[in-house]
């Protein structure tokens, strides 16, 4: 079943409108879609690992325009849609923690949590929500989902033929190892931003934050 789902993505990622799903996603997951594009971009560029670049920078610009969706959703909707939809993606109690975080230190949250496995969708809301400036906001999302997604085109461009060989022969481990990889990222993503986001008192602060608070 494995090796079934694998062969028909790759079929999909070589299709004529793969760079248009692309897009989609990496859109709709930057405000409301719970599905992050990483593993359809991963395998676009496998599948064509010169055009690795180039299907990075679609899925960053398309994340940025979506991240514009997330912030209006927070600024103008969240009322009637954002507060049903954070519930919706079991992300309203981390709502006034990031309410909290990105009111303390702004662009420096979108940098690295955007850098990061957190859900992007919950920054930009949450920016939209307390009406951070839209300047920073677009310019820090643009780094952060560079961050992201160019890193992913730039291995696959150096190493993306013996990648593919050796996801050919071992997918089942790959597969695991993945696995572990995305568990790691987000413990390791919670221990460094809430090393590095400043003072234990404000951390105390933000982790003890509730709707109320808001």
């Amino acid at each position: 079943m494995l090796r079934s789902l694998y062969n028909w993505t790759m079929a999909k990622a070589t299709h004529p409108l793969a760079e248009v799903w692309l897009a989609l996603f990496s859109a709709m997951e930057a405000s409301f879609f719970p599905v992050p594009p990483h593993p359809l971009l991963g395998l676009m560029c496998l599948a064509e690992p010169k055009k690795a670049v180039r299907y990075s920078a679609i899925a960053t610009a398309a994340s940025v325009v979506g991240g514009m969706l997330g912030y209006a959703i927070g600024y103008f909707l969240f009322a009637s849609v954002g507060k049903d939809l954070l519930a919706l993606l079991h992300l309203s109690e981390s709502f006034p923690k990031a309410a909290c975080y990105l009111r303390e230190y702004g662009v420096e949250i979108i940098v690295i949590k955007g850098a990061t496995p957190i859900p992007f969708k919950l920054l930009t809301i949450t920016a939209g929500f307390i009406a951070m400036p839209i300047v920073p906001f677009l310019l820090a999302s643009i780094v952060s989902r560079s961050i992201s997604f160019m890193i992913v085109g730039g291995l696959f461009r150096l190493f993306g033929a013996p990648i593919k060989r050796i996801i050919d022969k071992y997918l089942g481990l790959v597969t695991i190892g993945f696995v572990v990889f995305v568990i790691g990222g987000f413990y390791l993503a919670s221990v460094v931003s809430g090393a590095s986001t400043g003072s234990a008192e404000v951390s105390a602060r933000c982790a003890q934050a509730t709707m109320a608070n808001l």
